[in-house]
């Protein structure tokens, strides 16, 4: 009935060239994310006036709950990204788990549009944390499966993009409308999204799943690199490919007839020896396990509480700052981040930079970048235009930064994936590889600074005051520089190393060769 949007084992399904081609599902990836964060943002401005007067919340109580709800979101992020992770790497097909995120945030935004009670607001509020984990951690290792490792960075530019996007326009949207048109247009807007979601996602046609059909369309001629790098299943094809410059320097093996060659033997000797009772235990556990053995994710993931931490300290301080200092009303203070996320409309060309030159000097160079302007934040301390137009430069300015460091550190942890994957055998982490696993621990930690960036600023801000918290945001940022530079895109120890030793072949052989 439905073959001429599905196909059929004889019909492919309409449009499927365009349904399944890299624009569009980085088109339908970022849109998820963009829908995801606007369901969570339009809420906050409502939120204290629907507890007051829909929950009967005393005004006092109101802050409190607020940051319960949004602990509560944080938790179950934290908690469900890693089991959506190791099932969509499971499952043969991402789009499947991809709708099922988009059936809990249908209901985790009817349930907040009808709640009445602190059990429903709080409720609303899990379900809004798993759908996000869904969108993110399936979300981002579809691209990967569509785009390749090679070319992740500059479709991360465009999901940062557009999570940026979201954080600006879900609170600013959220608070006119509800002032102007009331309660439930709010979420009107929010479920007229979720349709549009609905149809991308349908539409999608994974990468893998088209090839079935357009396999039919290719010469008889042999395939061409490129054709034969299409081909092979994900999690394969990197395997017995020399690692590219800049992103995968952490592996030392080549390739010899189609083998990796290990430099660690007593690995190689684990994996490959005959059964036994270490070998199968070692078969049966999690990608995600190996994964936290390497100390480049665990870099990465590092990088991302800190990045999610100078981020989101801003939500719990700016705001208010503009609204002590400069009198401003909730508008004045949703507008005051428009300078952090115009500087997000660089993110997809460093994206394509990260994907040309490698993450690491990218990455570092953000933080470095970040440290002052955030530093240089506690300049702005009364009412005058010049005082506003600096406040507005140094935040843009700061924006620059943290998105020189973000869009390379969502990169990395596909480089990341990659470089551990060659190092083991064809297949050991899947068909599907291991890639949503890895953006679980992604979710994690953003969650975790999710967390942490609140607290920490608006406690330090309430105890010592506006300049002492810029000062800690900066010594953050600049102390986060320093694992980012060493670890990022593998040991900057070990490239030295082979860079010396390459240099030593050389000479060798030129001497070899006389004159």
């Amino acid at each position: 009935m439905f073959t001429w949007l599905f196909g059929s084992e004889s019909s492919p399904p309409i449009f499927l060239k365009f349904r399944s081609s890299k624009t569009f599902i980085i088109v339908v990836v970022s849109t998820a994310v963009f829908t995801d964060i606007f369901a969570y943002g339009i809420v906050v401005p409502v939120f204290p006036f629907a507890l007051t007067s829909r929950a009967n919340i005393q005004q006092d109580d109101v802050q409190t709950w607020v940051s319960i709800f949004l602990a509560v979101y944080g938790g179950a992020l934290l908690v469900t990204a890693p089991l959506f992770g190791w099932l969509a790497d499971r499952m043969k097909s991402r789009q499947f788990m991809f709708m099922i995120g988009l059936v809990i945030l249908g209901g985790s935004t009817a349930m907040l549009c009808v709640a009445d009670s602190i059990g429903l607001f709080a409720a609303g509020r899990v379900l809004q944390g798993a759908s996000a984990a869904v969108v993110w951690v399936v979300g981002l290792a579809l691209l990967v499966d569509t785009v390749g490792p090679d070319e992740i960075g500059a479709a991360m530019g465009y999901v940062g993009l557009s999570m940026s996007l979201a954080i600006l326009l879900a609170p600013l949207l959220g608070g006119i409308v509800f002032a102007n048109a009331g309660y439930y247009s709010v979420y009107a807007m929010a479920f007229g999204l979720i349709v549009l979601d609905i149809i991308l996602r349908f539409a999608m046609i994974e990468r893998k799943s088209a090839r079935r059909w357009l396999a039919e369309e290719r010469p008889s001629s042999p395939p061409t690199k490129a054709q034969a790098k299409e081909d092979m299943p994900v999690g394969v094809e990197k395997e017995t490919l020399p690692p590219s410059s800049g992103k995968s320097a952490d592996i030392d093996e080549s390739a010899v007839d189609g083998h990796a060659v290990y430099p660690n033997a007593a690995e190689a000797a684990v994996l490959h020896s005959s059964p036994s009772p270490l070998k199968t235990l070692i078969s049966h556990l999690p990608p995600v396990v190996f994964l936290f053995g390497s100390r480049r994710v665990l870099s990465a993931m590092w990088a991302c509480v800190m990045q999610s931490t100078l981020l989101t300290a801003f939500d719990s301080i700016l705001p208010l700052f503009v609204r002590d200092t400069f009198g401003w009303n909730s508008t004045g203070a949703g507008l005051i981040f428009l300078p952090i996320v115009v500087a997000t409309f660089t993110g997809p060309v460093i994206g394509r930079l990260s994907d040309k030159y490698g993450p690491r000097w990218l990455a570092t160079s953000g933080f470095v970048v970040a440290c002052p302007f955030l530093i240089l934040l506690r300049l702005v301390d009364h009412n005058t235009l010049g005082q506003k137009v600096l406040l507005c430069a140094l935040l843009a300015l700061c924006g620059i930064g943290l998105t020189l460091a973000l869009t390379p550190i969502m990169a990395e942890i596909a480089y990341a994936v990659e470089a551990k994957a060659a190092r083991r055998p064809s297949g050991f982490f899947g068909e599907n590889g291991a890639y949503a696993q890895a953006y679980a621990l992604f979710n994690m930690a953003w969650a975790a600074g999710s967390m942490i960036g609140p607290l920490l600023a608006g406690l330090v801000n309430q105890s010592h005051g506006w300049p002492t918290a810029t000062l800690i945001l900066g010594c953050v940022s600049i102390f986060t520089a320093v694992p980012t530079a060493i670890w990022t895109g593998g040991s900057i120890f070990k490239e030295k190393r082979r860079d010396r030793e390459q240099g030593q072949v050389a000479v060798e052989n030129s001497v070899r060769a006389g004159p």
